[in-house]
């Protein structure tokens, strides 16, 4: 649905997007990560046709973003990070102007706004689309911007930030929105909120430096940063015994412990990769050791998102132009 190819966006000698290449499936969730000047929201104003691109190439629906600009814009649904609305204007009156700027016919534009407005949470409480949009708390203005972005049904979204500035509440109602969109478009959500895209996105992009640092699931990038499986294990046993029959589990590549009174906190290394909790619990079983935490020390998307941008920015400081 989305292929972008050795994509360039240059600013004089700053290069702002360094020849990027992925696909977007239809159907699919997938989150664009990167921290602050990675190049997520060039990419993304490419990808809409608000920027022509230095080089490379972009198509969405089949549609290059350069020389088939309208057929682009008929078939994506844009959210910016900070949506223009007109503070004066009402909701249902706003969302008729952009009906009308979208071409759809003049019979089918309550229908559209009818239906955005329930898609999005505007239709209650009743008088909301009668609100002037400069009175909406920021929650109820993004969700202002994703109906204008619904009203023409798009096969495909591009949503940058979309979560920025919401409270806890505001979020939370914003995912599962995004999830529920999840069935009918394809989906290429923009953000560094870590916890949000992998709540909600099934595979993930992350730019770097203006490059691709990595592409995968949540899943898959929380373990290429890992390196060997490890297990903690906290019991009740003496120091010496606790060692040397972790150190006996099959498997088993090298242990660490910690003392904390008479509990002994164990990480134990596996090179397998495979999960030994089982073994684990029967070998303390055995010893009729007390336990109190048995768990998979699984790395975190953090973890990774640091670690790789990071690389990302320190070999970007090197090259010629930055």
């Amino acid at each position: 649905m989305i292929e972008v190819k050795n994509l360039t966006k240059k600013y004089g000698r700053i290069t702002a997007v360094d020849g990027i290449t992925f696909n977007v499936d239809k159907g699919s969730i997938v989150g664009f990560l990167g921290p602050n000047g990675a190049g997520k929201t060039t990419t993304l104003k490419i990808l809409t046709c608000y920027h022509p691109a230095t080089s490379g190439r972009a198509t969405i629906a089949g549609f290059d973003v350069l020389t088939q600009s309208l057929d682009v814009r008929r078939n994506i649904g844009y959210m910016p990070e900070s949506p223009g609305v007109y503070p004066e204007m009402k909701v249902r009156e706003f969302l008729k102007f952009r009906a009308a700027l979208r071409e759809i016919p003049l019979l089918k534009r309550k229908t559209a706004i009818g239906r955005v407005a329930e898609l999005c949470g505007l239709s209650t409480p009743e008088n909301m689309m009668r609100r002037n949009l400069g009175e909406l708390s920021r929650g109820y203005k993004q969700r202002v911007a994703l109906a204008d972005a619904l009203l023409h049904s798009p096969p495909v979204l591009i949503l940058d930030e979309p979560t920025s500035g919401l409270d806890p509440a505001q979020i939370r109602s914003m995912r599962e929105l995004i999830l529920s969109l999840g069935v009918d478009h394809t989906i290429i959500l923009s953000s560094h909120i870590l916890a949000e895209v992998e709540q909600t996105c099934g595979r993930l992009i992350v730019i770097a430096g203006g490059r691709i640092a990595a592409s995968g699931t949540p899943d898959e990038l929380r373990k290429s940063v890992v390196g060997p499986s490890r297990i903690l294990v906290e019991i009740k046993g003496k120091r010496k015994e606790v060692i040397e029959t972790l150190k006996n589990l099959p498997g088993a590549d090298g242990v660490e412990i910690k003392s904390i009174g008479q509990w002994r906190r164990a990480s134990i290394r596996f090179t397998d990769g495979g999960d030994h909790r089982a073994e684990i619990a029967r070998a303390i079983h055995n010893k009729g050791w007390a336990i109190r935490e048995l768990r998979d020390q699984a790395g975190s998307l953090e973890d990774f998102f640091v670690h790789v941008t990071y690389e990302q920015n320190i070999e970007t400081a090197g090259r010629p132009g930055q």
